[in-house]
Protein backbone atom coordinates (compact mmCIF):
# COMPACT_ATOMS: atom_id res chain seq x y z
CA UNK A 1 0.00 0.00 0.00
CA UNK A 2 1.21 3.32 -1.16
CA UNK A 3 2.44 5.80 1.85
CA UNK A 4 4.49 9.27 1.89
CA UNK A 5 7.62 9.56 2.82
CA UNK A 6 6.92 12.48 5.66
CA UNK A 7 7.59 15.46 5.55
CA UNK A 8 6.46 15.83 2.05
CA UNK A 9 6.64 19.40 0.55
CA UNK A 10 4.26 20.84 -1.15
CA UNK A 11 6.53 22.64 -3.71
CA UNK A 12 5.58 22.58 -7.20
CA UNK A 13 2.93 20.20 -6.32
CA UNK A 14 -0.80 21.27 -8.02
CA UNK A 15 -3.56 21.86 -5.45
CA UNK A 16 -7.11 22.01 -5.44
CA UNK A 17 -8.71 23.88 -2.86
CA UNK A 18 -12.56 23.01 -2.93
CA UNK A 19 -14.52 25.74 -1.78
CA UNK A 20 -12.09 28.52 -2.40
CA UNK A 21 -14.72 30.93 -2.08
CA UNK A 22 -15.82 30.18 2.03
CA UNK A 23 -14.13 31.36 4.59
CA UNK A 24 -11.93 28.34 5.16
CA UNK A 25 -11.14 27.58 1.61
CA UNK A 26 -9.84 31.65 1.10
CA UNK A 27 -7.62 31.08 3.55
CA UNK A 28 -6.19 28.15 2.59
CA UNK A 29 -5.06 29.53 -0.86
CA UNK A 30 -4.00 32.69 1.26
CA UNK A 31 -1.32 30.27 3.08
CA UNK A 32 -0.70 28.46 0.78
CA UNK A 33 0.97 31.21 -1.76
CA UNK A 34 4.60 30.69 0.88
CA UNK A 35 4.58 27.08 -0.39
CA UNK A 36 5.75 27.77 -4.07
CA UNK A 37 2.90 25.60 -5.23
CA UNK A 38 0.29 25.77 -8.27
CA UNK A 39 -3.02 26.63 -6.40
CA UNK A 40 -6.45 25.15 -8.54
CA UNK A 41 -10.05 26.65 -7.83
CA UNK A 42 -12.95 26.22 -9.57
CA UNK A 43 -15.66 28.79 -8.92
CA UNK A 44 -19.30 27.41 -8.72
CA UNK A 45 -20.73 28.68 -11.67
CA UNK A 46 -17.89 26.47 -13.22
CA UNK A 47 -18.08 23.10 -11.11
CA UNK A 48 -21.12 22.14 -9.13
CA UNK A 49 -19.79 19.87 -6.28
CA UNK A 50 -22.86 18.14 -6.13
CA UNK A 51 -22.82 16.74 -9.89
CA UNK A 52 -20.89 13.74 -9.82
CA UNK A 53 -20.11 13.78 -13.20
CA UNK A 54 -19.27 17.29 -13.34
CA UNK A 55 -16.55 16.73 -10.43
CA UNK A 56 -15.27 13.41 -11.99
CA UNK A 57 -14.44 15.16 -15.80
CA UNK A 58 -12.85 18.13 -13.74
CA UNK A 59 -10.89 16.05 -11.98
CA UNK A 60 -9.69 13.85 -14.28
CA UNK A 61 -9.08 16.91 -17.08
CA UNK A 62 -6.79 18.71 -13.75
CA UNK A 63 -5.25 15.57 -12.15
CA UNK A 64 -3.97 17.53 -8.81
CA UNK A 65 -1.58 16.21 -6.77
CA UNK A 66 -3.38 17.32 -3.42
CA UNK A 67 -7.05 18.29 -2.36
CA UNK A 68 -8.39 20.40 0.29
CA UNK A 69 -11.98 19.47 0.72
CA UNK A 70 -13.24 22.83 2.51
CA UNK A 71 -16.19 23.19 0.21
CA UNK A 72 -19.23 22.61 2.40
CA UNK A 73 -23.21 23.47 3.09
CA UNK A 74 -22.03 25.82 6.54
CA UNK A 75 -24.74 27.87 8.72
CA UNK A 76 -26.08 28.50 12.76
CA UNK A 77 -27.81 27.06 14.48
CA UNK A 78 -31.28 28.11 13.31
CA UNK A 79 -30.23 27.46 9.67
CA UNK A 80 -29.14 23.91 10.66
CA UNK A 81 -32.45 23.29 12.48
CA UNK A 82 -34.52 24.74 9.77
CA UNK A 83 -33.22 22.88 7.04
CA UNK A 84 -31.87 19.88 7.60
CA UNK A 85 -32.21 18.26 4.17
CA UNK A 86 -30.03 20.77 2.50
CA UNK A 87 -27.29 20.72 5.56
CA UNK A 88 -27.17 16.89 5.03
CA UNK A 89 -28.36 16.20 1.50
CA UNK A 90 -25.63 18.59 0.04
CA UNK A 91 -22.63 18.22 2.01
CA UNK A 92 -23.04 14.16 1.56
CA UNK A 93 -22.83 15.02 -2.24
CA UNK A 94 -20.02 17.46 -2.13
CA UNK A 95 -17.59 14.53 -0.39
CA UNK A 96 -18.68 11.94 -1.97
CA UNK A 97 -18.03 13.45 -5.27
CA UNK A 98 -14.76 15.34 -4.46
CA UNK A 99 -13.59 12.09 -2.80
CA UNK A 100 -14.44 9.35 -5.08
CA UNK A 101 -13.40 11.75 -8.11
CA UNK A 102 -10.15 12.45 -6.07
CA UNK A 103 -9.81 8.93 -6.37
CA UNK A 104 -10.76 8.03 -10.00
CA UNK A 105 -7.99 10.58 -10.71
CA UNK A 106 -5.16 9.12 -8.42
CA UNK A 107 -4.67 11.94 -6.55
CA UNK A 108 -2.42 10.69 -4.06
CA UNK A 109 -3.02 13.60 -1.14
CA UNK A 110 -6.18 14.92 -0.11
CA UNK A 111 -7.35 16.63 3.15
CA UNK A 112 -11.23 16.42 4.59
CA UNK A 113 -12.61 18.87 6.75
CA UNK A 114 -14.56 18.56 9.32
CA UNK A 115 -16.27 19.74 12.49
CA UNK A 116 -16.40 19.88 16.17
CA UNK A 117 -20.33 18.95 15.75
CA UNK A 118 -19.32 15.65 15.03
CA UNK A 119 -18.67 14.70 18.82
CA UNK A 120 -21.35 14.15 21.26
CA UNK A 121 -23.35 16.73 22.79
CA UNK A 122 -22.06 15.33 26.35
CA UNK A 123 -18.54 13.92 25.27
CA UNK A 124 -15.90 14.43 28.05
CA UNK A 125 -14.47 17.64 27.73
CA UNK A 126 -11.63 18.95 26.56
CA UNK A 127 -12.77 16.30 23.15
CA UNK A 128 -10.20 14.57 22.01
CA UNK A 129 -10.48 12.34 18.65
CA UNK A 130 -11.66 9.08 20.54
CA UNK A 131 -14.90 10.80 21.47
CA UNK A 132 -16.34 10.00 18.03
CA UNK A 133 -19.54 7.89 18.04
CA UNK A 134 -19.52 7.43 21.56
CA UNK A 135 -22.90 9.26 22.47
CA UNK A 136 -25.82 10.94 20.70
CA UNK A 137 -25.52 14.51 18.49
CA UNK A 138 -26.34 17.70 19.34
CA UNK A 139 -29.90 17.90 18.05
CA UNK A 140 -29.71 21.13 16.51
CA UNK A 141 -27.09 20.24 14.52
CA UNK A 142 -27.07 16.37 14.00
CA UNK A 143 -27.63 16.76 9.98
CA UNK A 144 -24.40 18.29 9.58
CA UNK A 145 -22.81 16.22 11.72
CA UNK A 146 -23.65 13.11 10.02
CA UNK A 147 -22.86 14.36 7.14
CA UNK A 148 -19.20 14.93 8.28
CA UNK A 149 -18.56 11.71 10.02
CA UNK A 150 -19.71 10.27 6.51
CA UNK A 151 -16.72 11.68 4.89
CA UNK A 152 -14.58 11.29 7.64
CA UNK A 153 -15.18 7.52 7.37
CA UNK A 154 -15.59 7.50 3.52
CA UNK A 155 -11.79 9.28 3.85
CA UNK A 156 -10.93 6.19 6.01
CA UNK A 157 -12.01 3.47 3.69
CA UNK A 158 -10.86 4.29 0.71
CA UNK A 159 -7.14 3.97 3.03
CA UNK A 160 -8.29 0.90 4.00
CA UNK A 161 -9.58 -0.45 1.06
CA UNK A 162 -6.91 1.82 -1.64
CA UNK A 163 -4.08 2.62 0.45
CA UNK A 164 -4.61 6.13 -0.14
CA UNK A 165 -2.49 8.66 1.98
CA UNK A 166 -5.63 10.94 2.83
CA UNK A 167 -6.42 12.20 6.12
CA UNK A 168 -8.66 14.24 8.01
CA UNK A 169 -9.07 17.57 10.37
CA UNK A 170 -11.04 18.73 12.52
CA UNK A 171 -11.34 22.67 13.34
CA UNK A 172 -13.65 24.06 16.30
CA UNK A 173 -15.44 26.95 15.69
CA UNK A 174 -13.99 29.28 13.00
CA UNK A 175 -14.05 32.66 12.52
CA UNK A 176 -12.30 35.55 9.98
CA UNK A 177 -12.40 37.68 7.24
CA UNK A 178 -14.92 36.18 4.46
CA UNK A 179 -17.04 34.94 7.59
CA UNK A 180 -21.29 35.15 6.99
CA UNK A 181 -22.77 37.80 8.92
CA UNK A 182 -26.16 36.97 7.92
CA UNK A 183 -28.16 37.01 10.86
CA UNK A 184 -30.33 34.27 10.04
CA UNK A 185 -27.62 31.74 9.10
CA UNK A 186 -24.43 32.89 10.73
CA UNK A 187 -22.35 32.01 13.36
CA UNK A 188 -22.44 33.45 16.63
CA UNK A 189 -19.59 35.20 16.72
CA UNK A 190 -20.16 36.75 13.42
CA UNK A 191 -23.57 37.18 14.27
CA UNK A 192 -22.80 38.98 17.81
CA UNK A 193 -20.18 41.62 15.86
CA UNK A 194 -23.02 42.52 13.11
CA UNK A 195 -25.29 43.09 16.28
CA UNK A 196 -23.10 44.97 18.33
CA UNK A 197 -21.95 47.22 15.06
CA UNK A 198 -25.99 48.17 14.38
CA UNK A 199 -26.46 48.76 17.75
CA UNK A 200 -23.52 51.42 17.53
CA UNK A 201 -25.23 52.70 14.58
CA UNK A 202 -28.40 53.14 15.95
CA UNK A 203 -27.92 53.76 19.33
CA UNK A 204 -29.69 51.06 20.44
CA UNK A 205 -29.71 50.64 24.54
CA UNK A 206 -29.56 46.72 24.43
CA UNK A 207 -28.01 43.93 21.85
CA UNK A 208 -30.01 40.57 22.48
CA UNK A 209 -27.98 37.59 22.24
CA UNK A 210 -29.79 34.01 21.84
CA UNK A 211 -29.70 31.33 24.85
CA UNK A 212 -28.51 31.79 28.60
CA UNK A 213 -25.22 33.14 27.64
CA UNK A 214 -23.65 30.57 29.17
CA UNK A 215 -22.50 27.80 27.14
CA UNK A 216 -18.52 27.38 26.54
CA UNK A 217 -16.85 27.65 23.13
CA UNK A 218 -13.99 27.27 21.59
CA UNK A 219 -12.76 30.12 18.39
CA UNK A 220 -10.05 30.03 16.12
CA UNK A 221 -8.93 32.19 13.29
CA UNK A 222 -9.78 30.72 9.96
CA UNK A 223 -5.83 31.62 8.81
CA UNK A 224 -4.76 30.03 12.13
CA UNK A 225 -6.42 27.07 10.74
CA UNK A 226 -5.44 27.41 7.27
CA UNK A 227 -1.25 27.15 9.12
CA UNK A 228 -2.37 24.14 10.93
CA UNK A 229 -3.39 22.41 7.53
CA UNK A 230 -1.12 23.26 5.60
CA UNK A 231 1.48 21.72 8.51
CA UNK A 232 -0.78 18.51 8.66
CA UNK A 233 -0.25 17.97 4.89
CA UNK A 234 3.28 18.09 5.00
CA UNK A 235 3.83 16.14 8.51
CA UNK A 236 0.95 14.20 9.18
CA UNK A 237 -0.35 10.44 7.82
CA UNK A 238 -2.52 8.90 10.05
CA UNK A 239 -5.59 6.97 9.73
CA UNK A 240 -7.44 8.95 12.67
CA UNK A 241 -8.34 12.62 12.37
CA UNK A 242 -7.34 15.23 14.20
CA UNK A 243 -8.62 18.25 16.01
CA UNK A 244 -7.57 21.29 15.69
CA UNK A 245 -8.36 23.89 17.75
CA UNK A 246 -6.95 27.01 19.60
CA UNK A 247 -7.11 25.34 23.46
CA UNK A 248 -8.87 28.33 24.87
CA UNK A 249 -12.60 28.63 25.73
CA UNK A 250 -15.36 31.43 27.16
CA UNK A 251 -18.68 31.82 27.79
CA UNK A 252 -21.23 33.30 25.05
CA UNK A 253 -21.50 36.18 27.53
CA UNK A 254 -17.77 36.57 27.64
CA UNK A 255 -17.55 36.36 24.42
CA UNK A 256 -20.31 39.77 23.74
CA UNK A 257 -18.71 41.32 26.17
CA UNK A 258 -15.18 40.86 24.54
CA UNK A 259 -17.51 41.87 20.75
CA UNK A 260 -18.64 45.01 22.70
CA UNK A 261 -15.26 46.49 23.32
CA UNK A 262 -13.83 45.31 20.14
CA UNK A 263 -16.80 47.47 18.44
CA UNK A 264 -16.33 50.16 21.23
CA UNK A 265 -19.85 50.22 22.72
CA UNK A 266 -21.47 49.53 25.58
CA UNK A 267 -25.28 47.99 25.26
CA UNK A 268 -27.10 46.29 27.81
CA UNK A 269 -27.11 42.32 26.98
CA UNK A 270 -30.41 40.96 26.80
CA UNK A 271 -30.55 37.00 27.05
CA UNK A 272 -33.19 34.88 24.83
CA UNK A 273 -33.83 32.07 26.67
CA UNK A 274 -36.46 31.21 24.36
CA UNK A 275 -33.50 30.10 21.63
CA UNK A 276 -31.35 26.95 21.87
CA UNK A 277 -28.16 26.74 23.47
CA UNK A 278 -26.68 24.08 21.51
CA UNK A 279 -24.16 22.24 23.27
CA UNK A 280 -23.61 23.09 26.73
CA UNK A 281 -19.68 22.92 26.28
CA UNK A 282 -17.47 22.27 23.30
CA UNK A 283 -13.47 22.11 23.82
CA UNK A 284 -11.04 20.37 21.88
CA UNK A 285 -8.49 18.33 22.78
CA UNK A 286 -5.90 19.56 20.40
CA UNK A 287 -2.95 17.40 22.37
CA UNK A 288 -1.83 15.29 19.49
CA UNK A 289 -1.29 18.22 16.77
CA UNK A 290 0.34 20.38 19.50
CA UNK A 291 2.69 17.13 19.80
CA UNK A 292 3.27 17.16 16.14
CA UNK A 293 4.97 20.58 17.00
CA UNK A 294 2.20 23.33 16.12
CA UNK A 295 0.59 25.35 18.07
CA UNK A 296 0.35 28.79 16.61
CA UNK A 297 -2.49 30.62 17.85
CA UNK A 298 -3.28 34.56 17.71
CA UNK A 299 -5.22 36.29 20.81
CA UNK A 300 -8.90 35.93 20.50
CA UNK A 301 -9.20 39.68 20.89
CA UNK A 302 -7.12 40.60 18.26
CA UNK A 303 -8.82 37.99 15.70
CA UNK A 304 -11.54 39.44 16.65
CA UNK A 305 -10.33 43.09 15.73
CA UNK A 306 -9.59 42.20 12.58
CA UNK A 307 -12.40 40.32 11.74
CA UNK A 308 -14.44 43.63 12.37
CA UNK A 309 -12.42 45.27 10.47
CA UNK A 310 -13.44 42.98 7.47
CA UNK A 311 -16.71 43.37 8.39
CA UNK A 312 -16.74 47.07 7.71
CA UNK A 313 -14.80 46.95 4.85
CA UNK A 314 -16.99 44.11 3.24
CA UNK A 315 -20.75 44.29 4.99
CA UNK A 316 -21.53 47.46 6.86
CA UNK A 317 -22.50 50.81 5.15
Amino acid sequence: METFNLPHPLTYNRIFVAGHRGMVGAAVVRRLVAESCEVLTAPRRELDLTNQQAVQDWMLKNRPDVVVLAAAKVGGIHANNTYPVDFLYQNLMIEANVIHAAHLADVPRLLFLGSSCIYPKHAPQPISEDSLLTGPLEPTNEWYAIAKIAGIKLVQAYRKQYGRDWISAMPTNLYGPGDNYDLASSHVLPALLRKFHEAKQNGSPEVVVWGSGTPLREFLHCDDLADALVFLLKTYSDDAHINVGSGVELSIRELAETIAQVVGYEAKLTFDASKPDGTPRKLMDSGRLHALGWNRVRVLRDGIAGAYEDYLSRVAE
